[in-house]
């Protein structure tokens, strides 16, 4: 006789089958959210990143490594289209979100962006009040109920609240820049997206800066499904939950540079067990 029993914790599903009085649970990966297939980026006629292949999971913390020039960003901004806003930039490949092909024609790059937040590597508040950084996104799209409730919200959410709520209506400049960076991600969550995207978000950032920021995106995954690009091989192996390592081919003829992904597996794997002899020599640091 069998019974089974099943319970979600953290989107992730794990189910207990109990067979004459016995049985070892089985833990079923969450939801993909993005399902990105021999994805190609290229600028022009060059090529600049090649056969990407990976599959981003639901309120998981995916991180991209891998030395400069090796497409991470590229394949980044592939995610919410900010490489439209390139002269001469095209994607190829199948790059599925929730099954839905993002690059099909009949997609509005605007709406693909209400969706999938952005933050980039340096902060970049907006010359405005904090009140009015975070309640930019929700004004332009026409966000119905309480603004008020809608900036709190999100700088709850950011781990800012409690010091900003006395001088919300005071220049966003004037924060430090730990601050200005929790701001811009609050204001990339004032939109609801079920996505963030984050560049770099810490390399401008002290350690003490970069410290809540690792916090903070360890807290609101629960929330949302993250993508960050790091050049800090700790920072992926404290707040990711998968990695994929990026690497770049050399055209000696040429000397241009393509980057390929070699690697993308639970992050624990990459760092202590990675199955490419690259990814081994990257992240203990023989090579990069």
């Amino acid at each position: 006789m069998t019974d089974t029993t099943s319970a979600t914790v953290s989107d992730t599903t794990v189910t207990t089958s109990t067979v004459a009085g016995g049985g070892e649970p089985t833990v079923e990966p969450a939801a993909v959210v993005f399902d990105v297939a021999d994805l190609d980026v290229y600028y022009g006629a060059f090529r600049a990143v090649r056969n990407v292949d990976l599959k981003v999971r639901q309120n998981e913390i995916t991180a991209f490594i891998g030395p400069s020039g090796c497409g991470k960003s590229t394949v980044l901004r592939c995610f919410d289209r900010m490489n439209d806003l390139i002269d001469g930039c095209r994607v190829e490949g199948q790059l599925l979100y929730h099954g839905v092909d993002l690059y099909d024609s009949r997609i509005d790059p605007v709406e693909v962006r209400k969706r999938v937040g952005m933050v980039f590597q340096k902060p970049n508040p907006f010359p405005k009040s904090i009140y009015d950084n975070v309640a930019f996104g929700p004004r332009l799209a026409g966000k119905k109920g309480d603004l008020d409730e809608t900036v709190e919200r999100a700088l709850r959410r950011a781990a800012l609240w409690d010091e900003v709520k006395d001088r919300l209506r005071k220049s966003a400049m004037g924060l430090s820049g730990g601050q200005q960076q929790r701001l811009c991600i609050a204001r990339a969550i004032a939109i609801d997206p079920e996505v963030v995207l984050m560049d770099e978000p810490c390399s401008a950032l002290d350690p003490i800066a970069t410290a809540r920021i690792e916090d903070l995106m360890q807290e609101i995954k629960t929330d949302y499904t993250i993508i960050i690009v790091t050049h800090n091989m700790q920072q992926a192996a404290r707040v990711s939950d998968r990695t994929a390592f990026f690497t770049t081919e050399v055209n000696e003829q040429s000397d241009t540079r393509t980057g390929l992904v070699v690697e993308f597996d639970e992050t624990e794997k990459i760092f202590s067990n990675p199955a490419d002899e690259r990814t081994e020599n990257y992240v203990t640091g023989r090579f990069g």
